[in-house]
């Protein structure tokens, strides 16, 4: 057992001593506010950390969540930082948790902010670590290229409410974004263009943006082949393909009149027709989607 107490307390000395003589930048109790953005595109959990910046959970539809701590200031800091859990002051004798070293690369240009980005591995167990009323701490060896250290540290007071808000938003994201829905492919095995069962699946988060995302003006659907057959063949079944698309596209409640429907045959094909596994990228269809 006091082998046991010995190894905590060694463990508590390691993370605290870099953290002794830091400036701490941290929200006191009555200024910590958690706001929450919410749509169903994405959906932002953040906190402004007095006269240093602001950290923020952003989560987009069909992404994970990611956390980035982002100074007023430029030339904050670079270099490694190092990110704990520590105890709340409503925690006493709670040890701290490392999470992780991370690294914030040099800015640009002098008049350039760089934030530190988190990944979603780390933002998770920062979330948790919130949760449980820990606050993530970022501890950095040079604050304003001074070499002097520095502590960031999120604080967890009010935060359970604003986390129930900020999970009733991701439960009704969009299941993609824009990004993962503007340029789609739909392939077809030789002289067919019906579309599968997972075409249809694909399509359908399509048709599921698009009735969301008031932006998005114009489709276009774009048929096309590979070189097998006659051309005359091809280019018919590239018409096929594309009509088809349209068909369930506008069976599905998108307005006939945003999409405009082309067929090329075999005339544009994604990449040489000089193999199976080629040809078999050029049998599609081109979805793509235009944003005013």
């Amino acid at each position: 057992m006091i082998q046991i107490i010995r190894l905590t307390l060694v463990s508590w000395a390691v993370l605290s001593a870099p953290f002794a003589m830091a400036v701490t930048f941290m929200a006191s109790i009555d200024q910590s506010v958690w706001d929450v953005e919410t749509s169903k595109f994405y959906c932002r959990l953040s906190q402004e950390v007095p006269t240093f910046g602001r950290g923020s959970f952003f989560h987009e539809a069909g992404e994970k969540a990611v956390f980035e701590l982002s100074p007023t200031q430029k030339g904050s800091f670079s270099g490694d930082v190092r990110l704990v859990a520590e105890a709340s002051p409503w925690q006493p004798g709670l040890a701290p948790k490392y999470i992780a070293q991370l690294s914030v690369p040099a800015a640009s240009s002098p008049d350039q902010i760089k934030p530190l980005m988190v990944s979603d591995q780390y933002a998770g167990e920062m979330l948790v670590s919130l949760f449980r009323g820990m606050s993530p701490t970022f501890t950095m060896s040079n604050w304003l290229g001074s070499g002097e250290r520095a502590r960031v540290a999120l604080s967890a007071a009010n935060f359970q409410k604003s986390y129930s808000d900020y999970m009733a938003c991701v439960d009704e994201l969009l299941p993609v974004n824009y990004r993962q829905v503007a340029r789609t492919a739909v392939l077809y095995p030789p002289a067919q263009w019906r579309l599968s069962d997972a075409s249809k699946d694909r399509l359908d988060l399509i048709i599921e943006y698009v009735k969301t995302d008031p932006k998005v003006k114009e489709l276009y659907v774009d048929g096309h082949s590979d070189n097998a057959g006659r051309r005359l063949l091809n280019r018919d079944l590239s018409k096929q393909r594309a009509e088809d698309i349209t068909r369930y596209l506008v069976a599905n409640g998108i307005s006939e009149e945003m999409i405009t429907t082309r067929y090329h045959g075999e005339r544009y094909p994604a990449v040489p027709n000089n193999s199976k596994a080629n040809r078999a990228r050029n049998r599609r269809a081109t979805i793509r989607l235009e944003r005013e």
